[in-house]
């Protein structure tokens, strides 16, 4: 049987064509239809915890690797789609540079950053929290981890963009792109190591063997691609969700330690990530349904953290909860290895605007608009007004 494509189906099923609101219809179907298959796409989908909990732990049995190639792109190097035994060893070696320790020391080089941007950002009591913030700082961060000159990050970003984007055309585009661009990286690193994240894996050994070019390229558009979608997406939500609830900043400002939990939450309710895949590697039964092998599955992880046997009242923002055993940056082998970096970049800069501002409060003259994505949520553009502390100096 061939291999289904799981990426061409994911852009027809683009998440970003549900808009902002697809909350009431991941309601209905655990109620209705938690294990559903969607005879259009020959696709199951999943949105009850449990279930897809289930399908995160088993990696044997549910693939990351089957059906997820590009078009003349045959290989499966990153850690994302490849299975194990493979993917363990060479999680393994790439963990290192992800440790929290590792990314903490990347703080105050963060905080240097987010303050630049607003600098730069605020004009007439305004600034765009994705623009002029969350959508520079995370390429920013992840250009200088891999040693990519200021000078062409713009282009770094829209290749990245590209990749997302519902047009199969764009994806394609942008992921030769990058992979002609890193591939260049890497030679030039071979030649000259620089200090950086590429040069640290050209060095490492995976059982006394040198990582591929292959795999080296693909973990450095992953790391470029889910990074900068992931962690744009979760600074904008959090506007979001806190301009819902505007006692929490000022809860927050008062207790500082009350910021990690509310990002959580910010993680669980509007989740960067809707959907992720899987494709069956023998027939199996989730929940009295048989999904045959070869089979895709869509896993609705942001339908999972609103299951409300998982969490109660998982209608209503809560930035105290606890336990939140969300699962908005997956479960299992493939759980993100860039959550500490998203979690530190994100906490960083809502340091840097408590400071600095005593009012972050959404323009509601400008409507929202999803950003085009095929398994991201958030807005292309936020307005906020703001009011500056008289403590700090804004340019």
């Amino acid at each position: 049987m061939e291999p289904t494509n799981v990426r061409a189906i994911a852009r027809e099923r683009s998440v970003s064509k549900m808009g902002l609101n697809p909350f009431p219809w991941y309601r209905e179907m655990r109620e209705k239809d938690p294990v559903h298959f969607d005879e259009h796409t020959q696709v199951w989908e999943l949105f009850a915890y449990q279930d897809i909990l289930q399908i995160l732990k088993s990696p044997t049995l549910f693939s990351s690797e089957r059906g997820r190639q590009m078009p003349g792109h045959e290989r499966s190097g990153s850690i994302l789609s490849t299975d194990p035994p493979r993917h363990n060893k060479l999680r393994g070696l790439i963990a290192q540079a992800f440790t929290p320790r590792a990314i903490s020391r990347m703080e105050d080089r963060m905080r240097a950053i987010v303050n630049k941007l607003l600098d730069a950002g605020v004009k007439d009591g305004k600034i765009d929290i994705i623009s002029d913030l969350a959508y520079p700082l995370p390429v920013i961060v992840i250009a200088e981890m891999l040693g990519i000159p200021p000078n062409e990050r713009d282009m770094f970003k829209r290749w990245s963009d590209g990749v997302v984007s519902n047009s199969t055309e764009q994806a394609q585009a942008g992921y030769e792109a990058l992979d002609r661009y890193f591939r260049d990286i890497v030679n030039q690193r071979r030649k000259m190591p620089w200090d950086d994240l590429v040069s640290d894996l050209l060095t490492a050994r995976l059982e006394d063997e040198p990582l591929t070019d292959d795999e080296i390229v693909d973990f450095c558009v992953l790391l470029l691609v889910a990074g900068n979608e992931t962690t744009t997406n979760l600074l904008g939500n959090a506007v979001l969700c806190f301009d819902e609830n505007p006692t929490i900043l000022d809860e927050i400002r008062a207790d500082p330690s009350l910021l990690p939990d509310a990002i959580e939450e910010v993680l669980r309710f509007r989740s960067p990530v809707q959907r992720i895949s899987r494709v069956a590697t023998a027939d199996t039964l989730i929940n009295s349904k048989q999904i045959k092998a070869d089979q895709p599955v869509f896993l609705w992880i942001a339908s999972a953290n609103r299951d409300e046997k998982q969490f109660p009242q998982a209608e209503i923002f809560d930035s105290k909860r606890s336990p939140n055993r969300h699962l908005a940056f997956g479960n299992g082998i493939h759980a993100c290895i860039g959550a500490p970096l998203a979690r530190l970049e994100t906490r960083v800069a809502f340091e840097c605007l408590l400071a600095r501002f005593t009012m972050l409060r959404r323009d509601r003259t400008v409507e929202l608009q999803p950003i085009q994505s095929f398994f991201g949520y958030g807005v292309e553009h936020l307005p906020v007004q703001i009011a500056a502390s008289p403590f700090m100096k804004i340019s």
